[in-house]
């Protein structure tokens, strides 16, 4: 069953990039309200605990080493569809292959500084939000 809420991360290159307010405008005019949000940095062990789902992958290394070098700004979303819309939202991993007027489109660098993270499904937004907010933040 969807759920009303996703989660996102801003990630290093677009923090760094000065993006992070132009990214939240874009995240609020398409209708999401932000119910939890924090600016914070990973440590590699951090990243590394984020994204041991992929720790087999080849660019696990690359990946944990990224996120881990800059700030983030990390948010609960909330509106109906969060998941299937905010992906929308967001465009393609790629930004070569993202549809114009796309976070990723106007805002990332490569298909690896992609600018943000969008969760791919409800269970997941679920874990991912609960890495980065304690229950009393997501309430």
């Amino acid at each position: 069953m969807a759920t009303n809420r996703t989660f996102t991360m801003i990630k290093p290159d677009a923090t760094g990039a000065g993006y992070t307010g132009k990214i939240i405008d874009r995240i609020i005019d398409a209708g999401f309200s932000i119910k939890a949000m924090k600016w914070t940095q990973l440590s590699i062990d951090d990243a590394r605990a984020f994204y041991a789902v992929h720790a087999e992958r080849p660019f696990f290394g690359d990946l944990t080493e990224y996120m881990s070098s800059g700030p983030i700004v990390a948010a609960i979303l909330e509106k109906d569809n969060a998941v299937v819309d905010f992906r929308e939202l967001i465009g393609a991993t790629n930004p070569a292959d993202a549809a114009p007027g796309t976070i990723r489109a106007d805002f990332a660098e490569s298909i690896s500084a992609n600018a943000v993270h969008g969760s791919d499904s409800d269970e997941n937004a679920a874990i991912e939000g609960a890495f980065y907010f304690s229950a009393r933040e997501l309430a």
